[in-house]
């Protein structure tokens, strides 16, 4: 086994290497969400904590880490006499992004349930990890019933597995730590108010700490054990410190006064639930203790806020987690009025102690008739003609602010809104999520077929009528079904899968009227919105004047591309066909990387054409490629104004797929139900 990198080597991280040690000292805080840049100590400072964890005795031979002297009563490998035990070190067990459910929670050996009745039970990571340190990196890729799982264990406690009727329960109380880089997505608002604690890492800015960080890692690196045994009298100091706060802990004593901060905090930072007020309790208990004493005090409160809010407080999901520290401290002082069971000897809630220090502030041409260059919508609504209308198409911007050739500066996306479901037809099998019909592990079961490699979900009736023809062969003589490992069936299950949406968005200067920019903006804003809910891969393709550009590859982080389309300029011509044939290029090599996850393709425009040779014919053209590829797509129809010339409706008919216009869009219109886009070549589902 490989030396880990000593705990207290990490340099800077006080907010994170804090939020490890309160949850070492009390587990019940809930865990630890650390978001931040790649290459800023997550993973080292985590695997660091498993040194630092004080030893656990277990019992003899329990694969479940019982206790000897409370064993669990439930447990798989009991019932354990109470007595004397063995002492090991606390594990940290780490779960990888790929598991399966039967590798996190255990699996049971369907066989031998159904034809003897035992439960001959594997346990899984849960049970690995019961007393000691679960750590899960990249959590923001773990598959979301994964997460559900195991954010369900750790709030109970304990992990149950069913299989047809046969159930498994046993203990898993843990330390739950996991890592994420936002830049490859965002967790689900649900799940991240399951974890305790929140901390937001970044690679410090100072020289004299970034040599810091280098001299010590070349030296780690040089000499692992010589490393470790340099910084071992600190380590023995922390753990030493672990044990004795986890000692007082039982004896800290959280006043009313302090309850009512913590009540009145996350009453003004509009938390949703109790969940918060607990953790914050919790927490500020655990920094009491970590100080040595036995009263919380107010900034143990103030700590605990910065630690535990964060990622709670209501917010729209695109917006960078955090807190008004300066609200907080109003709030602290304005409810900072003394316990009416405390004495004139009670310490000052507002004086000095040992909570620890608030987090640093971080990171953070024209055509003729027919043609889709028609006359502009002007600024209110109205179809501008004249010079105007030539201005327009010449890319001139016509603002007097405008920046370059016919470029106007950003203008801020319209109120976001409900959209309708957008969803590519067929039946998919790329990567769970919320928006398409596809084959997936988790859903309502369709069908059963043999399994290929391990069985994970029985279908138990074909499994019978598989098994019951050959009863008498098998020499049959009591009640018991005689089953064979080749009557075993997989069930079929029917979900829904996260697709890729590839925005292919009109920049040009016949979107340039800023009322209708901001209400494209708002209408994609909501999209991205509708997308980040459905556990989508997206991407931003947007055109202007002479060409088009990749203004965000797909990714995760919708919330990227909400900030690359806020800083959006307009202006120029409308090069269509190059927006067009930049998204085929996108979808082309996004398809090599993963061939599973299928596409939706949204165009936003107005539908006209304008630049180069024969711009309306060279649009069709690209337009029929996708057609060709049956591409699901949908024409987002911006055009405005009494007078429309159904450009884009054209563009969706070459697409082969669907037109909608901005009011078509909101879900609460009354234009239509729930709408799937259409491929004009596309099989039957």
């Amino acid at each position: 086994m490989s030396t880990p990198f000593p705990f207290t080597a990490v340099v800077g991280q006080d907010d994170l290497r804090l939020a490890l040690l309160l949850n070492a000292v009390s587990p019940a805080v809930g865990g630890v969400l650390v978001r931040g840049e790649k290459g800023t100590a997550k993973s080292t400072a985590v695997r660091a904590l498993s040194a630092l964890m004080p030893e656990v005795d277990v019992v003899a031979g329990c694969r479940f880490s019982c206790a000897p002297g409370s064993p669990d009563p439930a447990c798989p490998d009991g019932p354990h006499e109470v007595g004397p035990g063995v002492r090991r070190p606390a594990r940290m067990v780490e779960l990888p992004v790929g598991a399966s459910e039967d590798r996190l929670v255990g699996a049971l050996d369907i066989e031998r349930a159904l034809a003897e009745g035992v439960k001959a039970f594997e346990p899984g990571l849960l049970a690995d990890a019961h007393r000691g340190i679960l750590y899960v990196d990249e959590v923001n890729l773990l598959h979301d019933h994964l997460v559900d799982l195991l954010l369900d264990a750790a709030a109970m406690g304990a992990s149950y597995v069913e299989r047809e009727g046969v159930s498994v329960r046993h203990a898993a109380r843990f330390l739950l730590v996991g890592t994420m880089n936002p830049e490859e997505g965002e967790l689900r608002p649900q799940l991240l108010d399951r974890f305790g604690l929140t901390v937001e890492v970044a690679a410090s800015r100072e020289p004299d700490q970034r040599v810091e960080v280098v001299r010590r890692r070349l030296a780690y690196d040089d000499d692992p054990e010589g490393f470790a045994a340099r910084w071992a009298d600190e380590e023995s100091a922390v753990r030493a410190r672990i044990v004795a706060a986890r000692e007082l802990l039982p004896s800290v004593r959280l006043g009313d006064g302090a309850l009512r901060q913590i009540a009145a905090t996350c009453a003004a930072f509009e938390v949703d639930g109790m969940r918060a007020d607990i953790v914050m309790a919790r927490t500020a208990t655990a920094l009491a203790a970590w100080a040595g004493r036995t009263e919380v005090l107010a900034e143990d409160v103030r700590q605990a806020a910065l630690l535990a809010l964060p990622h709670r407080r209501r917010r729209n999901p695109f917006d960078a987690p955090g807190l008004d520290e300066d609200k907080l401290d109003e709030t602290l002082e304005e409810f900072g009025g003394r316990n009416e069971d405390e004495g004139d000897d009670d310490p000052d809630p507002d004086g000095p102690g040992g909570g620890g220090q608030p987090p640093e502030n971080g990171p953070q041409d024209g055509s003729q008739d027919g043609s889709r260059n028609g006359p502009q919508d002007g600024a209110d609504g109205s179809e501008p003609g004249g010079d105007e209308a030539a201005r327009l198409q010449a890319g001139e911007s016509g603002q007097p602010g405008a920046s370059g050739a016919g470029e106007q500066q950003a203008v801020r996306a319209g109120e976001p809104f409900r959209t309708k479901v957008l969803s590519v037809p067929g039946l998919g099998e790329g990567a769970a999520g919320r928006r398409s019909r596809a084959r997936t592990e988790h859903g309502r079961t369709t069908g059963a077929r043999r399994p290929r490699g391990a069985l994970t979900k029985l279908h138990l009736a074909a499994t019978v009528q598989a098994a019951a023809p050959h009863q008498r062969a098998r020499g049959r003589s009591g009640r018991g079904l005689v089953v064979r490992r080749d009557d075993l069936r997989q069930a079929t299950r029917e979900g829904r899968e996260g697709n890729l949406v590839l925005f292919v968005v009109d920049a040009s200067g016949s979107m340039a009227a800023r009322q209708r920019m901001s209400a494209v903006k708002g209408a994609v804003l909501s999209l991205l919105l509708d997308a980040y809910q459905r556990r989508d891969k997206v991407g931003l393709v947007t055109f202007r004047g002479s060409a088009a550009e990749v203004a965000l590859p797909p990714t995760s982080s919708v919330d990227a591309a909400a900030v690359r389309l806020e800083s959006l300029p307009t202006g120029g011509r409308t090069p269509l066909a190059a927006g067009l044939l930049k998204a085929h290029d996108v979808l082309r090599v996004e398809r090599l990387r993963d061939p599973a996850r299928r596409p939706l393709v949204v165009v936003v425009t107005d539908g006209r054409a304008t630049g180069g040779p024969e711009p309306v014919a060279l649009a069709g053209r690209a337009a029929r490629l996708f057609a060709a590829d049956e591409v699901a797509s949908v024409v987002v129809d911006c055009e405005s104004g009494p007078v429309r010339l159904g450009l884009a409706g054209q563009l969706a008919g070459e697409l082969g797929g669907t037109p909608v216009t901005l009011d078509e869009l909101r879900a609460d219109s009354i234009a239509g139900l729930v709408r799937d886009v259409q491929s004009s070549n596309r099989r039957a589902a």
